[in-house]
């Protein structure tokens, strides 16, 4: 009887405790809800231009969406829930596996052997398939569990908000150098990351004060059974002088705590006893007894704004991490754009170098023909020989160059090429050119200051980091103060169980032995026992103050110094970033000015070293020049072609660059950040002042595993007198 009894009033425990389990997991995630993804989505939706008209002739184009996973699909900053599965919270999640296969667009633009690339399509590709934006995307999933780890009253673990540079072209990196860096996520470490240093500061700060209680509630169970004997050197307790016990023990409790600093502990203790003493009046003995206590912080921990900080400086970093997001797609999306200039550069160097080594090869030409009838020396044979060998060295070192460029560009805009891959085997003709307008339209150099101060990201990133450290202050200012606690409780205990037989008088014993008549102790059971608990027949209740006073206080001096030493520094540090952005922008505006101006002077020079290779010519074939002045003309006119090509890609990359610095690069090509989470571009970008290079379309350099023989497509600029 007394065995279901226990087990009855176990199942009774267990169902309340249960109970109260899910009415605080009910009210804690209703206090704890947090923004989903899509509403992050959404905001980084404001931050993007609409799509942006295509230039004439030109249609936009883009990677069709791919169905793949994506680490962005599932918010992990919602916990799983007990409903429909109970079990849901205490299984492992999977993570999607990283997706290595290309958008179908790249292999749309492969025709005849040769990837017809627009600067549109390039960023296009690279939204989806650039491995430095893939692997910056997981940061934004990995500041989501942060977020869960704090609604739990955990410390948030920090997330690593750089930039990743592991392609390598467009000025960055070298071919073969890895994302090399502090930490998973980023090459260059950045704001955010718990104890991460940025901008040389160390950050060590952020955790200091009291940390909060467990959020989450705790449900503990002890089940137990137990046999021991236990020789006694006296028989006056037991009766005996071999003690046995068997007990049975049942014991649960629950735990939660709160963010005003409060805890609460529901204990509920079950014990049966069965022994062979001589000395209890009971025999099993049922115990049952139960306490509600409430903790309550009155110092140190004190309030929600202390013990929820860890909370708002998740959400700070989830932020943080959109910004690093911004940023990772504003930085490879200006690296693509400087990639391509550099690929469009090589194809106009191989141009270049071809008509200089054409010039050359019809000049030897010309010289054999005049040696042969003797009106000139055939040491210029030999001179002539020696520019065309010269010419031909040029040409093919442009060439490797242009299949350099050509991996480059293949690398940024590409997850995976296999040996073998139709698409490491094609070329790479770009189909946009640079058009200089007639007229810089630039904004005052104030106004775009001030535009980057407002959408900059990494400035972005160090003003939220700055309230971060603010908090961080004020955790360790509470963690000066001394540690008050006041504690309440109430509970019962209750005893059952039949009159031990070992105390009964036998049949014709008088109780004046000290026995007891069978039937002096009624017999209850558990549920007797359990039933005592509620109606005050053996209360326990109380009130009790905890004071813990550090008499130096040494170690939270120190911290509490040490963030407001690390706070003012980034004080200094967000200034200096803000004059760093006023120099920034400056110089990139003067850089603008200064490559249009170098365009304008390269070109200038071309025709006037056109000009003069024709008069030279000319004159060399009335006998009134020399070989060695038609040479050095061609010389200074292939010298000037590069130079203009040189130029008009300084020119540019500038302007990239200032589109970088004042964070103007996604609203000027239309890039939708909601794309790049996804990595599923609907919404084509689109860079405006492009032009169609029609006369690259129509006659593209000669393919590059040729030897540098006489150059395919266009006939020579100047062609040497007949």
């Amino acid at each position: 009887m007394s065995v279901i009894g226990l087990h009855r009033a176990s199942k009774i425990g267990t169902a309340l405790t249960i109970c109260l389990l899910a009415v605080s997991l009910g009210a804690q995630q209703g206090g704890n809800t947090q923004p989903s993804q899509q509403g992050t989505q959404s905001s980084t939706q404001s931050t993007s231009a609409p799509q942006q008209g295509a230039a004439p002739g030109q249609t936009p184009s883009a990677p069709e969406p791919k169905n793949l996973p994506s680490p962005t699909d599932v918010d992990y900053s919602k916990p799983a829930r007990h409903f429909p599965n109970p079990i849901a919270p205490y299984t492992p999640h999977t993570v999607p596996p990283p997706v290595f296969t290309n958008a179908p667009r790249i292999e749309e633009l492969l025709q005849n052997g040769k990837i017809m690339l627009s600067m549109d399509d390039a960023m296009a590709l690279a939204l989806a398939d650039n491995l430095d934006i893939a692997i910056a995307r997981y940061n934004l999933s990995i500041a989501d569990t942060d977020i869960l780890l704090t609604k739990a009253g955990g410390s948030p673990r920090g997330v690593n908000a750089g930039v990743v540079q592991g392609t390598p072209g467009g000025g960055v990196g070298g071919i073969g150098a890895g994302a090399q860096g502090a930490g998973a996520g980023g090459t260059s470490a950045g704001a955010g990351g718990a104890g991460a240093g940025a901008s040389g500061q160390v950050l060590s700060a952020s955790g200091a004060g009291p940390q909060p209680d467990t959020f989450d509630p705790v449900l503990s169970g002890t089940i137990a059974f137990e046999h021991a004997t236990f020789p006694q050197s006296s028989t006056v307790l037991t009766g005996t002088a071999n003690f046995q016990q068997n007990t049975t023990t049942g014991n649960f409790s629950y735990f939660q705590g709160f963010s005003t600093g409060t805890a609460m502990t529901v204990s509920f203790q079950n014990n049966r006893q069965a022994t062979n003493s001589t000395r209890s009046i009971l025999d099993p003995t049922l115990n049952s007894a139960f306490r509600f206590a409430i903790r309550q912080h009155l110092l140190q921990g004190f309030g929600p704004t202390i013990n929820r900080r860890f909370m708002v400086q998740a959400r700070n970093n989830k932020m943080i991490t959109e910004e690093g997001f911004r940023n990772q797609v504003t930085v490879t999306v200006s690296q693509i754009q400087n990639i391509y200039w550099d690929l469009v550069n090589a194809y106009e160097d191989v141009k270049v170098k071809e008509r200089s080594l054409a010039l050359a090869q019809k000049t030897l030409a010309d010289n054999k023909k005049q040696v042969e009838i003797g009106t000139l020396a055939p040491i210029e044979i030999v001179r002539a020989q020696s520019t065309v060998a010269q010419d031909e060295q040029d040409l093919l070192t442009s060439r490797t160059n242009l299949q350099l460029q050509q991996l480059t560009m293949k690398n940024a805009i590409t997850r995976n090429l296999p040996n073998g891959s139709p698409l490491l085997q094609a070329e790479i003709i770009p189909t946009d050119t640079i058009q200089i307008p007639e007229q810089e339209n630039l904004s005052p150099v104030q106004d775009l200051i001030q535009q980057a101060l407002t959408n900059r990201p990494d400035y972005i990133q160090q003003k939220i980091n700055l309230k971060n450290s603010e908090i961080s202050l004020k955790g360790a200012n509470n963690g000066l103060l001394p540690t008050l606690d006041v504690t309440g409780f109430y509970g019962a205990s209750g005893l059952g169980g039949p009159q031990s037989p070992f105390t009964t008088c036998a049949p014709g014993v008088s109780p004046s032995t000290g026995c007891l008549l069978p039937g002096t102790i009624p017999t209850t059971g558990f549920s007797d026992a359990f039933s005592n608990l509620f109606n005050s027949s053996a209360p326990d209740k109380g009130i009790q103050f905890t004071l813990s006073i550090p008499i130096r206080n040494r170690a939270a001096q120190a911290v509490q110094i040490r963030s407001q030493l690390e706070y003012r520094q980034q004080q200094l540090n967000l200034k200096q970033v803000e004059n760093q952005i006023g120099i920034q922008v400056r110089n990139d505006e003067f850089a603008v000015e200064q490559n249009r101006a170098r365009v304008v002077a390269a070109q200038e020079a071309q025709k006037l070293a056109a000009q003069t290779l024709d008069a030279e010519q000319k004159k060399y074939a009335l006998g009134a020049s020399t070989y060695f002045n038609v040479l050095s003309a061609q010389r200074d006119l292939a010298q000037a072609e590069s130079n203009v090509v040189t130029a008009m890609t300084s020119y540019a990359k500038s302007r990239v660059q200032l589109d970088r610095d004042t964070a103007q690069t996604l609203d000027r090509v239309g890039i939708s950040l909601v794309d790049a989470v996804r990595g599923q571009v609907k919404t084509p970008p689109h860079v405006p002042g492009l032009v169609r290079n029609e006369q690259l379309l129509q006659s593209p350099p000669a393919p590059t595993d040729q030897p540098p023989t006489q150059p395919q497509g266009q006939p020579p600029a100047q062609q040497p007198p007949q």
